[in-house]
């Protein structure tokens, strides 16, 4: 019988980012409680920075955008929020970090919970993704589902699933 495997990795989608971040700014032009503010939204490669006329203002600027990212199916959870900075004109910008791939004490730690959970499955580190082989599709989708249900601090996808 041969050997099946699926890739667990950590994605940020771009290409959805950008959308959010449009339809975030349309609708803080449109708001009534946005209005003559220096409000903005700035994605650059792996980075993006919210600024804002103070923090109030700022947090709800945030909230829009978590909004329409839950809306377009991207993960909070790959966001690592900077602090809040002074930034030029009394305005406050916060710089977020856009977390791609699976670091090394993370992936450490899904090993561990795979080789814990006593099913029939190898898994191994590779780069910043993790490869989980075994001879049984069940036990693949329970590592799933596990993995799933774990409480980890970043999104997982599975791909490559063969």
């Amino acid at each position: 019988m041969a050997e099946s495997a699926f890739d667990i990795v950590s994605k940020f989608d771009m290409q959805e980012m950008n959308n959010a971040i449009t339809q975030a700014e349309r609708e803080i032009e449109t708001r009534f409680d946005f209005k003559g503010s220096k409000s903005s939204l700035k994605l650059e490669k792996e980075e993006l920075i919210v600024a804002s006329d103070d923090e109030y203002k700022l947090t709800s600027v945030l909230d829009i955008l978590q909004s329409k990212m839950i809306k377009r199916g991207l993960a909070i959870k790959n966001m690592e929020y900077g602090k809040i900075e002074p930034a030029s004109a009394g305005t406050v910008r916060q710089r977020i970090k856009l977390k791609q791939g699976i670091e090394q004490d993370v992936a450490k730690k899904i090993n561990v919970l795979i080789r814990d959970s006593k099913l029939k499955v190898k898994s191994q580190i590779q780069g910043d993704q993790i490869r989980v082989t075994g001879k049984s599709k069940d036990d693949l989708q329970a590592v799933m589902q596990m993995l799933r249900g774990a409480d980890l601090q970043i999104d997982l996808q599975f791909t490559n699933f063969r």
